[in-house]
């Protein structure tokens, strides 16, 4: 199999436009690009940088169950939806590494304290327009984890609903259609393809 050039080198960036800087970031960059015929290429492209992030799915293998969230989400709104989405436990990394994020996130959306979280897998969510690099995490709960009530900070404008449902009916949410957040397909399906609930 022939060696590939290295991206770094088929890529020169020409410009670089802030589009927007409201909330988070929207750049439109020209760059040109050296396609595998050896031929560079002037193209532009619009990303948008929110940052990156991380997302967790906390389960229990007493009861067999998951938790999982609902909350309003406007792109969703308007894009032929209720809004209304039910997600893993998610949030944005700011200053924190991916473990600090998804421990605080979890308090703070679910009310459950958890301390061992483990990380399974990086994905891009929608690489061809949003540079977010999401880290997948799983932990497990128990009732004794249970802290506080969760839902979010008002603060942030969050309105949190916590879910707690057996893993077999989560999934069976994908099918109906009840559940349309792809992260939180990812998760479902990584713990039935891992037997997570299986001791």
């Amino acid at each position: 199999m022939k060696q590939a050039t290295p991206t770094k080198d088929r890529v020169r960036i020409r410009q670089v436009e802030v589009l927007s800087d409201n909330w988070y970031v929207l750049r439109k960059t020209t760059f040109d690009f050296q396609g595998r015929d050896g031929i560079w290429r002037t193209m532009s492209r619009e990303t948008y940088d929110r940052g990156n992030g991380a997302t967790i799915l906390l389960y229990s293998t007493v009861k067999k169950t998951v938790v999982l969230t609902r909350q309003f989400r406007f792109p969703a709104y308007v894009n032929e939806h209720d809004g209304l989405l039910i997600e893993t436990c998610a949030g944005l990394l700011d200053q924190d590494d991916p473990h600090t994020c998804i421990r605080k996130e979890t308090e703070e959306e679910t009310g459950y304290r958890i301390e061992n979280v483990r990380k399974v897998f990086e994905a891009f969510m929608s690489p061809g327009s949003v540079t977010e690099r999401l880290h997948f995490f799983v932990g497990e709960y128990s009732d004794q984890d249970k802290v506080s009530e969760g839902g979010g900070l008002e603060a942030e404008g969050e309105e949190i609903e916590v879910l707690e449902l057996p893993l077999d009916e989560a999934l069976a949410m994908i099918d109906t259609g009840e559940i349309k957040d792809g992260k939180t397909i990812m998760l479902l399906q990584y713990a039935k393809l891992q037997g997570l609930m299986d001791c």
